[in-house]
Order: structure tokens, then sequence, then C-alpha cells
């Protein structure tokens, strides 16, 4: 089983997401379970849009490296531009687990080296599997939540009846 992380703060947030699931299933990573989209509030560079967020957990029979290719391509595919690092983006696709495997490669860290500082992965991961053990630290999602000093908002996205200009939940 793979977990990927998605989010977008450019455009048609929802629908990127839902192309971006699309594409990698045509690629060869079969979707089988989407957590919530979460709004969330840019970490990092905060000068730019909320988030819609959410984790993906998924099969394939990719390699990692395979994997991140598709993850690029699709991300290109879908207009993603790298221009400023942490910056806003119409899809950003990042690879959290693939099974129990333990990678440092050039480009390919997984489990992802951020994800445990990161309550926008941490939430929906959470929501999808709250009892995952990350492989070598061998704690769980619930634990990592728990303890990440990231205390930035990710709220439960409601929807078309959410705003709909990138600037996060109606208060």
């Amino acid at each position: 089983m793979i977990y990927l992380s998605l989010g977008s703060n450019l455009g048609d947030r929802e629908a990127m997401i839902a192309r971006a699931v699309e594409e990698l299933a045509r690629a060869g990573v079969t979707p089988r379970r989407l957590s919530s989209l979460y709004a969330t509030e840019p970490v990092g560079f905060l000068a730019q849009s909320w988030f819609l967020n959410c984790v993906l957990k998924a099969e394939t029979k990719l390699t990692p490296r395979q994997l991140l290719r598709v993850v690029q391509r699709v991300e290109k595919d879908l207009g993603r531009e790298r221009t400023t690092p942490g910056g806003p983006r119409t899809i950003d696709i990042d690879i959290l687990l693939y099974g129990s495997s333990v990678i440092h490669a050039s480009g390919l860290d997984v489990p992802h080296p951020r994800m445990g500082e990161r309550r926008f992965v941490l939430v929906p991961l959470c929501e999808l599997e709250p009892g995952l053990r990350l492989p070598r630290s061998r704690r769980s999602v619930t634990d990592l939540l728990a303890r990440t000093a990231d205390r930035s908002q990710v709220q439960l996205w409601g929807g078309p009846s959410e705003r709909d200009d990138g600037v996060g939940p109606r208060r």
C-alpha cells in the first residue's frame, strides 16, 4: 500500500485534485481510499492562498522511482511550475509512504522526511489510518499528529458552500 499527499491552491483546487487522482489511476496507481478534503493554511511561504489537501491510499506495481516519475509527470501535465520554493501551485503530490520501505536516494526520500511536521498531511492521513505506524520509528500517525509542533489551521472542507476564492474557509 502507498500513501500520497495531494494539495492545490491555484484555480479550481477541488477539480485539480480530482484530475490528479484520475491521472494517477491511468498511470498505474490504483486508488483504494481518498481522505476528505481539508482547507489548510499555507506553511512556510505564507503570502499565498489556502490549500486544499488530502491523502490518497493506493496500490501500485510501479517501483518507487517509477512512481516518482509518474507523480512528477502528473504534476507537470496539470500545470505545476516550480518557480518559488513552497509557493503557489496547481497541484502538489508527495509520496508519503511506500509500503514499509525506507528509501534515501537522490530526489526520493520515503517516508516523506517532513510528514511528521505537517498537520496538512497528518490530519487526512490520520483520518484514513490512525493506527498506521511508520517504518523505522514505529510511531503511529495519531502519535505524530499529537506531537507535531505545527499549529497551522487544517479544517474539513465543506465543498461548494465554502469560499471559492482560495483564501480559506468562511468564518
